[in-house]
């Protein structure tokens, strides 16, 4: 897997935003079968900063029923919390 494919988008939410003010934190979605290593190493080539530590952890996709009795579910999905080195930040925008 290249770069490209491991981090698929980053999670823009209110308590997201509040790690990256204290923090310098940020929540990537990234494929499910990478390890932290390669999560380090891809964000470290896209974004060309310093990665201090890692946290992962894999969500499960919720149950979901819309204008029908048969049940659904949304996809499973692996999320990445990237602690960068003092002065570096990544430009969501």
């Amino acid at each position: 897997m290249n770069s490209f494919e491991i981090i698929k988008t980053a999670r823009l939410t209110e308590k997201g935003t509040r790690q990256t003010d204290s923090n310098n934190q940020y929540t990537l979605m990234v494929d499910r079968r990478a390890n932290k290593y390669q999560i380090k190493k891809a964000v470290e080539d896209v974004f060309k900063v310093k990665v201090v530590k890692i946290n992962t952890l894999n969500v499960r996709g919720k149950a979901r029923r819309q204008y029908t009795t048969q049940a659904g579910k949304s996809p499973d999905w692996k999320k990445a919390i990237v602690t960068l080195k003092e002065g570096d930040k990544i430009v969501l925008t």
